[in-house]
């Protein structure tokens, strides 16, 4: 959305607050009941000055409609949700501090979902039958057991899903219409590389670690997930990344 067509759809506006305002809009902000939550998707797409004036609603709990001077109250709660690295975005001042420790008072980070997976492989069934019961309407362990079987036959070995949850869904219409997958597997897996020079016996401890650090970094986006899951510092997983992109051949 462009900036102020943003504003007012949160905040609401005012007739006649800018080119098109032919009527007053009531936002989101206003609809929300005491014991609702306003939840904003894609939170660090969003531009300094609107994160500006989220950060005076979460402070203040109030806020002003586009064209107006008068401030409403807000009673409920905001949920964000993002996929880009807030440590990276704050580091280059494209999300706001302040708004930042305004707004994590609770963090949920949800893994992706090879890490899922990896984690507990039953999962699939539970997220097989969300989807099913949404595509054909009614639940099916039929069709979960059925298309379940069919992945484990047809998924490559070590599938990163590196289109996640939306991927898996994808996965589970082609099969409903075609019985197969275009599994979308790079040429040259980076884990058949990593495999392919330790068979070789060509890496050395530091190498190894550099190499399966970038690879988890590629997988994961975050230095914070990649130090989360190999218990390394986040400076020692950033520098053994920066050295496995030196070390790569140009």
């Amino acid at each position: 959305f462009p900036e102020q067509l943003i504003e007012s759809e949160l905040f609401g506006h005012k007739k006649g607050a800018f080119t098109g305002a032919i009527d007053a809009h009531q936002g989101i902000f206003a609809r929300c009941s005491p014991f609702g939550a306003t939840f904003i998707d894609e939170i660090g797409e969003v531009t300094i000055p609107v994160q500006i004036k989220l950060l005076q609603v979460l402070q203040e709990r109030e806020f002003t409609p586009v064209g107006s001077h008068y401030k409403e109250k807000f009673q409920g709660r905001v949920i964000g949700a993002t996929n880009q690295p807030l440590t990276e975005l704050r580091k280059e001042k494209r999300f706001r501090e302040d708004f930042y420790y305004r707004l994590c008072s609770d963090v949920i980070e949800v893994p992706p979902l090879r890490q899922r997976l990896q984690e507990n492989p039953r999962e699939i069934t539970i997220l097989l039958s969300f989807i099913i019961e949404r595509i054909v309407g009614r639940q099916s362990p039929e069709l979960v057991a059925e298309i379940d079987r069919i992945i484990g036959e047809q998924q490559p070995e070590h599938y990163g899903w590196p289109g996640n949850i939306r991927e898996l869904e994808q996965c589970v219409r082609q099969i409903l219409l075609k019985g197969v997958y275009n599994w979308q597997q790079e040429e040259g897996s980076q884990y058949g590389v990593l495999a392919d020079r330790m068979e070789e016996g060509c890496l050395s401890a530091n190498q190894l670690l550099a190499t399966y650090c970038s690879n988890l970094y590629t997988r994961l986006g975050t230095y914070e997930a990649v130090a989360t899951l190999t218990k390394l510092d986040r400076r020692t997983v950033k520098k053994y990344i920066v050295q496995s992109v030196a070390d790569s051949p140009p």
